[in-house]
């Protein structure tokens, strides 16, 4: 864990540490294998895929500008996207050539933010990497701090009945997790909805 206040986007952005580097490949090379398999590629060609599409987060990410909400995991989806339509043009085919049309059909559904897979995309995303970077800013807290937050946010628990369960102030509850929350805001800036 990094102990800079810099967002894991703005570490990257500012120079793309080995560090930062290092924890984008673990933060996303889950989410994009997962996603990959959709498209009935075997494991090798998924694998090699999610270094691609990762290379080419790291040769652009400096001149990628956060613009609007989830800009950064649609330009995220529109490399994948192309790495996949790349990845048929490679092999002398194409899905619809193949008789796949489902796979090209899923292609271009991702690829648009207002189809039902590109807010699936969207909504796993956001929940994944918000997920993965409360793990790893689970050190910085005392666990009674974590576990109020979890209580009340995830869970959606009232402060109140939190602070009787724990055995806190509602306002120990309340402060809880707006530290909690800032910091994770701090890290996912610029890469889900949760941080705009």
């Amino acid at each position: 864990m990094c102990d800079t206040s810099l967002s894991l986007l703005d570490r990257l952005q500012l120079g793309a540490s080995e560090s930062a580097w290092r924890e984008v490949v673990e933060l996303y090379t889950p989410l994009l294998e997962d996603w990959l398999a959709r498209f009935q590629l075997q494991g090798a060609d998924r694998e090699d895929l999610v270094q691609e599409s990762l290379t080419t987060v790291l040769q652009h990410v400096g001149s990628f500008r956060h613009g609007c909400q989830g800009s950064f995991r649609a330009w995220l989806r529109a490399i994948v996207v192309n790495r996949v339509r790349e990845f048929w043009r490679r092999r002398g085919r194409h899905p619809q050539a193949t008789g796949d049309s489902r796979i090209a059909d899923m292609l271009q559904q991702l690829e648009s933010p207002g189809s039902s897979l590109g807010r699936q995309w969207d909504a796993e995303h956001d929940r994944y990497v918000t997920h993965r970077l409360l793990a790893r800013i689970q050190p910085l807290f005392e666990p009674a701090t974590l576990e109020a937050f979890r209580r009340v946010v995830l869970e959606g628990q009232k402060p109140r009945d939190v602070a009787a369960a724990l055995g806190l102030t509602v306002n120990a509850v309340l402060i809880a997790k707006s530290r909690v929350l800032r910091q994770l805001r701090r890290e996912l800036k610029g890469l889900t909805d949760l941080s705009d």
